[in-house]
């Protein structure tokens, strides 16, 4: 049976009747508008272009200004237009045509057409964007035969069951008239700074260490849309901070677990108060150790079997999590249907087990009872990173391993694990984006170029495991492409490059003044276009 995601029905089944025994979304539906809806941000990343990293710290806030083709949707086939209206596959994989949304305006009055399209796909997707490079790489040309239609032309086969799936994480929509001839990828870029998009929200002005602050877009083309007057997104980044100004009603809402897991379970009980998982679906997260195979003894199969024995995943879910998520099986969570699968090696905790992989491997104990030292690298972007890696230290001193924890603020742990490669594990949450190829396979295949974040920093190469994921990004058979990832599964636990150990969800913490919340698969991370204040 199929791991599920603990405490989920209880709080979202729960919490979720309290809200809606006020007034129903659909009462707003037909209009209803107005107020200034708070939120906690409890980061801030050095740019707001969310075309050329799928990260979801720059989505919380680029959603509502920047819009992609289409979104996750829950029920159907999973996936809503936005500014494409339909789209079709040819026959032989080559190619995929997109009609789009005729009337749209970007912020600054200009028309929105293909050419931003055809630009935003060639010369960002395909070039910079972190996961994109690899979905786009074999995308030759865009066609652009009217305003409103696009034609993806790729030099091989590539299954339409990816693109559309990579979709809302991968296809952010740029204006080509102020990024053409532009270093793109700067971080200081002035459209990167205030982005100028499509969405329902302008970006209208933001203070560092303060705030950001959206206004309605009057000419969206969604009617009767946005309903919210104003979003204001307060930097807090105490957790007990954000708990309290709930508390006291200055917050509507918090995500990606804003407060500590033990205060949303107090918030919870709290009136006025919900505290949900759902909308998190569509961007499940897996806490992971990520492994350098450029030290010797880590390039040892044994020795990173040895630290899987070592780690009691049921542990972290129960404590650092508080039941929140499941033990993770593999690379894959049991929510990626349909590619998921169970038939993989499992590892037992078992201490002693991993002290015999160790002494086999060679690497006996010393007199101090220790076997080597290593450098752990917690990311420090949320609480359960830096917990499991106060975690992992203890569990492998337990079996002769000396784990020393170094931390770093954000940019300097991107910079070490994914550029400068200075460690020997880091603790990690990394997504699972809909489809494989979008964010888990870039985990394991070789040849990514060093400095791209969230990818195959580590020094794993494998030919067959290359060769395994090039034949599944490219498959076109819906039923193929998924026993390749099957396969993709065994291997990856069988060599153990990287150690998946528990996928969990975050939580939000909602008024029941929001409504209308949390009614898509990444709904943080969406346009909330829909939502209105009661």
């Amino acid at each position: 049976m199929a791991p599920r995601l603990t405490r989920r029905t209880v709080l979202h089944g729960a919490l979720g009747a309290a809200g809606s025994s006020l007034i129903p979304w659909h009462a707003y539906a037909q209009g209803k508008r107005g107020g200034v809806l708070m939120v906690a941000a409890d980061s801030e990343p050095p740019h707001w272009n969310g075309a050329i990293v799928a990260s979801n710290g720059v989505f919380f806030v680029s959603s509502k200004v920047l819009e992609p083709l289409a979104d996750q949707a829950f029920g159907g086939s999973g996936v809503r237009p936005v500014l494409a209206t339909a789209w079709t596959p040819s026959a032989d994989g080559r190619s995929l045509t997109f009609q789009l949304r005729s009337g749209v305006k970007w912020h600054d009055g200009r028309d929105f057409s293909s050419a931003d399209v055809a630009f935003s796909a060639m010369e960002v997707w395909k070039k910079l964007q972190n996961f994109g490079r690899v979905v786009f790489k074999d995308l030759e040309a865009v066609e652009t035969p009217n305003a409103t239609t696009a034609i993806f032309r790729f030099s091989k086969p590539i299954p339409s069951q990816l693109i559309v799936n990579a979709l809302p994480a991968l296809s952010t929509v740029l204006p080509k008239h102020l990024y053409e001839n532009t270093d793109i990828a700067q971080p200081s870029h002035p459209a990167n700074q205030k982005p100028v998009g499509t969405g329902p929200y302008t970006f209208a002005e933001q203070k560092r260490g303060e705030f950001v602050r959206l206004e309605r877009n009057p000419s969206y083309w969604a009617p009767n849309q946005p309903l919210v007057d104003r979003i204001l997104y307060r930097k807090m980044a105490d957790k007990g901070a954000v708990a309290a100004a709930h508390e006291s009603g200055e917050l509507h809402l918090s995500c990606f677990s804003a407060v500590s897991t033990a205060d949303a379970i107090r918030l919870g009980k709290v009136k006025g108060l919900q505290v949900s998982t759902k909308g998190y679906e569509g961007i499940l997260y897996t806490a992971t150790v990520e492994i350098n195979h450029r030290r010797k003894e880590l390039a040892d199969v044994r020795v990173r079997r040895a630290l899987r024995h070592a780690i009691d995943p049921k542990f972290l879910l129960d404590t650092v999590f508080q039941g929140f998520g499941a033990i993770a099986t593999g690379p894959i969570p049991a929510s990626g249907a349909p590619f998921y699968t169970t038939d993989v090696a499992q590892y037992a905790f078992d201490p002693a087990r991993a002290e015999a992989l160790l002494d086999e491997a060679g690497y006996k104990k010393g007199t101090d009872g220790m076997r080597f030292a290593l450098k752990l690298l917690p990311a420090p972007f949320f609480e359960q990173t830096r917990l499991t890696g106060d975690y992992l230290r203890q569990a492998l001193r337990r079996i002769g391993i000396d784990a020393q924890i170094e931390a770093n603020d954000a940019p300097g742990h991107i910079a070490k694990v994914y550029k400068d490669h200075a460690f020997d594990l880091a603790v990690a949450a990394l997504v699972y984006r809909n489809d494989p190829a979008i964010s888990t396979t870039v985990l394991y295949r070789s040849g990514t170029p060093a400095g791209v974040p969230f990818a195959n920093q580590y020094g794993y190469a494998d030919p067959e495991m290359d060769k395994l994921i090039d034949q599944a990004a490219s498959e076109i058979s819906d039923a193929d492409r998924a026993k390749l990832y099957v396969a993709f599964q065994k291997k990856v636990m069988t060599d153990l490059p990287i150690l998946p150990l528990v996928d969990f969800p975050f939580l939000s913490v909602v008024s029941d003044k929001v409504v209308n919340h949390h009614n898509n698969p990444r709904w943080p991370v969406s346009s909330w276009a829909d939502v209105s204040l009661a």
